[in-house]
This record gives C-alpha cells, structure tokens and sequence, in this order.
C-alpha cells in the first residue's frame, strides 16, 4: 500500500472533567523525524511518543501536539503541612497570651503562611495512559489518511508511467523515419559536391551515423524502468526512495535521446518525456 508522507489527524477525548486532544501533522522527509510536542505534566511520555510513532511511519516529519485540560480538583489537591501550622499557631497563641490587644489573624493569613498548605499534584498516571491509547486511534487515523492520499499519488504515478510509454512507443517508431531522413540529406549535399556518388561508401557513413542515433537501448531501459516503477507501486512496504531513484534513471534515459535527436518530432518527444518524468517526481517526493 503506497502512502503519502503529508497528512493530519485530529483525535479528542472528554470524560470526567480531562479533556486530551492529539493533533498529528506530518510532511515529506528523508527520514522519520518525530516531534512530540507535550503539555509540561505528560514530557516523561516523549520516548514513549517517539517509540509509537516509529512503530507505526517509516518516513516522514511528523509533529504530536498534545493538550491536557482539567477541573483543578483532577490536577492537584491542597495538603496541610500539619506540623508547621501547629507551631505557626502555637507562636500565635503565645503572642495574643504576651499582647492581647493584637488583632486575631484571619484563617486565610494562617494558611498562606509560606509552606503551610502544600499544593500535591495529582497522580496523572491513569491520564497518561489514556493519552497514549488516544495517540494510538489517531496513529490509525493519520495512517488511513497518508494511505487514501497514497492511492490518489499512485494512480497518477501509473497514469503518467502510461503516457510516458506511449512516448517510448513513439520514439521506436520514429526511428526509421529519422534514419531514412538523415540517409536522403546526406545523398543530396553529397551530390551538391561530387560528380559521382560512392554508394557503397554511403553506405557505410549511414551505418556509423545511424549507430550513433539509434535509440534503442534507451528506450529498452525506459520500458525497463517503467516496469520497475509499476512492480514497486505495488509493494506493501516504504517505496519512496526507490521511485526516486527510478525517476532519476528515467530522466537519464530521456536526456540522452534529447542528445542523440536527429529531427524536431524526436526532440519533442523528449521534451515531453522531461515533463512526465518531472511530474512523477514531484509526486514521489511525498511518499513514504
């Protein structure tokens, strides 16, 4: 299954006050290249982040942005530092015994004395967990879309590898026309110099000459290399890197027919062969 390295996903979970959403980005890369981006109570799950994601891509930069939101009793709960408040009113019960015109303290003033109330977080180990299994149905999420988005390229990718052997087709058939062509040309300048034509001596010039135009070695390997490209589109594995290599072996072939061209339709067909193969590659460049 061929698949894009460009997708989103979006996945939200909202129960008893904790609300986590996971948005998942990725574009083309190299390689895998995670980015978990996590609130400030959930960085201890970056390997695990990482190590899910690896699991599941094998190219790509992607980035795993996560929020937390809670009711501020499901985050962290207030404790009294019994001791201290003992001795903090211990020390104030001394002082209205010493001077008893002193205003009694507020109940708020005793607790915000520093280090009497102490603010415990939460164990969040519960919520964690619910993160990563919520990592994972939007993993699923992200991955359904690089494949749908995979299909749309392959079928572009086999539409143009179609077009291009048409070309190739084209190219075959071209050939002789050129050959014939290049042969009358040589006949009439020869006879625009010479009293008598040597046939045999033609003869062999046009044999050296059409060697060096003939084609059909290229356009064996193009055929070659479409075939390649069509077998790999077909695999059940990341294809990226070697389409991209095909698409630089195609772009070969069609350079050197553009080089070895003897007439204006031959160049053409080379010209258009370029497009194609720069079409494909543009597509390949998103796939995993």
């Amino acid at each position: 299954m061929i698949r894009s390295m460009t997708a989103f996903a979006r996945g939200s979970q909202n129960a008893d006050g904790i609300e986590l959403v996971w948005e998942l980005r990725s574009v083309n890369h190299r390689y895998l290249e995670v980015q978990p981006r996590l609130p400030e109570d959930f960085r201890q799950l970056d390997a695990s982040v990482r190590e899910a994601v690896a699991r599941r891509l094998g190219r790509g930069k992607v980035e795993c942005g996560l929020r937390f939101r809670a009711a501020g009793a499901n985050v962290e709960a207030l404790q009294i530092n019994q001791p201290l408040l003992d001795q903090v009113l211990g020390t104030l019960a001394q002082i209205r015994t010493q001077q008893p015109e002193l205003q009694e303290p507020d109940i708020m003033q005793v607790l915000s004395w520093p280090g009497v109330t102490v603010a415990k977080a939460a164990d969040l180990s519960p919520v964690q967990e619910q993160a990563m299994a919520l990592l994972e149905k939007t993993l699923d999420d992200l991955l359904a879309t690089r494949e749908r988005e995979g299909a749309r390229l392959a079928a572009l990718i086999q539409s143009r590898c179609e077009l291009l052997q048409e070309q190739v087709d084209r190219a075959r058939q071209r050939m002789p026309v050129v050959i014939e062509s290049v042969r009358e040309r040589l006949r009439s300048r020869l006879a625009e110099v010479c009293d008598s034509l040597d046939e045999q001596r033609l003869e062999q010039e046009m044999a050296l000459l059409a060697q060096r135009l003939d084609v059909d070695e290229e356009m064996d390997r193009l055929a070659t290399h479409l075939r390649e490209v069509k077998d790999v589109l077909q695999r059940d594995e990341p294809v990226g890197r070697r389409l991209d290599f095909l698409m630089q072996e195609l772009n070969r072939e069609a350079n050197t027919l553009g080089s070895k061209s003897a007439d204006s339709e031959t160049t053409a067909i080379s010209v258009e062969m370029k497009v194609l193969i720069e079409q494909m590659r543009e597509q390949v460049q998103n796939i995993e």
